[in-house]
């Protein structure tokens, strides 16, 4: 067998870039960096790619979303808002812990259901490092929740999640079809997140709050600072918010919604002084990190990987497509843990549109598989969910950190559930799936 091939070199590098990730010697961000130029130059020289090709490997439209709405988000903590939703947060669940953790998640799931999982938590999280700072809280499981929540909810809707938009317009499901299947599995992974939570964070539930007497005699529309300057980002916002709403049938990108909001606000808080003291706040090393393993999955796409992997689950499926759903939903689940899960779902659509084609009956469940899959699979790692990424830089920048095996220890057994859960849905109501 020839190893000196774009497969096996595409394979054998991003295997040591991920394990080069998880054991943490050197930063994420250098290591994917680092590698992602080692196979470019090597792709490049052996002649097997262009530069173009190389340049076009990069998802510029997420990078340019992420960067839009960090601006956004930058200009509105010199406002003091945060500080005043914080403070007004944990005044209402007088600092418990378990009632902050309850009240941190409907917040964070109401506003994955408006807005995209990643704009969620560039939004909560400064919310939560002060919470956390004001009552001597742990920050590190509230955030992490946070991050594997907002994750969750996207699943059960079409409209802020790129594989469920790419899954609906392949396979024609719309807004209330998502809400009607995938939504009532969504809610049960929920609840059972909340409660595997709350037992996880039993020592922290025990932890009394500091300052507490203080805490409740602050006056929360004190922290406001720059009012003016905060009507005009709230303006800002909720023009940016409604764009997300209606982005597809303006023909407008997210990402250009993102950049737009970014313009308009930096045009009107700050239009004679040096944008530098907003930019600095933004997570370059998150950026380069990304950047990187766009570059380095895409090698993979191009060397035929993913869809080698695809082709062997397609030549698993049987007569009976209950089985080959729930063999697919737990096969992949992993892979996508692995691998990121656009491009995961990118390797699969034709795969299942191959069974559509056939004539295959009841190929819809299918499509909820491979939902499930991309949804649950992306939380087992800490580097596969934008999201998750988010929560690790803005917890290194406030001098704490997550440690990839903590992760995992942490959430794997839960995303495992989670799987279990929309097995048993396929399971039971499989001729519903397939409808």
């Amino acid at each position: 067998m020839e190893f000196f091939t774009p497969f096996w070199i595409s394979i054998f590098i991003f295997a040591i870039t991920f394990i080069g990730i998880l054991s943490e010697q050197v930063h994420r961000s250098l290591i994917a960096f680092c590698w992602a130029v080692a196979m470019a130059t090597i792709w490049w020289m052996l002649g097997w790619y262009s530069h173009e090709q190389i340049q076009n490997s990069v998802d510029y439209p997420t990078l340019l979303l992420l960067w839009g709405m960090m601006v956004l988000v930058a200009v509105m903590e010199k406002t003091g808002v945060f500080e005043y939703l914080a403070i007004t947060i944990a005044k209402r669940t007088h600092g418990t812990y378990w009632k902050l953790l309850v009240a941190l998640w409907v917040f964070t799931s109401l506003s994955s259901m408006i807005l995209d999982n990643v704009t969620t938590i560039i939004l909560v999280a400064p919310i939560t490092l002060i919470i956390t700072r004001i009552l001597h809280f742990n920050p590190i499981p509230l955030l992490m929740s946070q991050a594997i929540l907002s994750n969750i909810a996207w699943v059960g809707t079409l409209v802020w999640d790129p594989p469920n938009i790419i899954i609906g317009s392949v396979a024609g499901f719309s807004f209330m079809t998502f809400l009607t299947y995938s939504l009532p599995v969504v809610t049960l992974a929920w609840i059972s997140a909340l409660l595997y939570i709350l037992y996880s964070c039993q020592w922290d539930n025990k932890v009394k709050p500091k300052y507490i007497e203080k805490l409740m005699e602050i006056k929360a529309h004190k922290s406001i600072t720059k009012p003016i300057v905060l009507k005009k980002s709230l303006f800002v916002l909720s023009f940016v918010i409604f764009l997300f709403f209606f982005h597809h049938a303006l023909h407008l990108a997210a990402s250009t919604v993102a950049l737009l909001g970014a313009a308009c606000i930096l045009l009107l808080v700050a239009p004679h002084d040096n944008p530098q003291k907003y930019l600095k706040k933004l997570e370059l090393s998150v950026f380069l990190f990304f950047t990187s393993l766009f570059i380095l999955v895409w090698w993979l796409e191009a060397a035929w990987v993913l869809d080698y992997i695809a082709t062997l689950i397609a030549d698993w499926v049987e007569t009976n497509i209950v089985a080959t759903a729930i063999v697919l939903l737990w096969w992949a689940a992993i892979l996508t843990a692995i691998i990121d899960n656009i491009p995961m779902t990118i390797a699969m659509v034709p795969i299942i549109g191959f069974f559509e084609s056939q004539w295959i009956p009841g190929t819809n469940i299918l499509w909820w598989a491979l939902v499930f899959w991309v949804g649950f699979g992306a939380n087992i790692s800490p580097i596969w969910s934008t999201a998750n990424l988010v929560v690790m830089a803005k917890l290194e920048l406030a001098w704490q950190k997550i440690h990839s095996k903590d992760w995992m220890a942490m959430w794997i057994p839960i995303a495992f559930l989670w799987l279990s859960i929309a097995s048993a849905a396929l399971m039971l109501f499989g001729n519903y799936f397939m409808g």
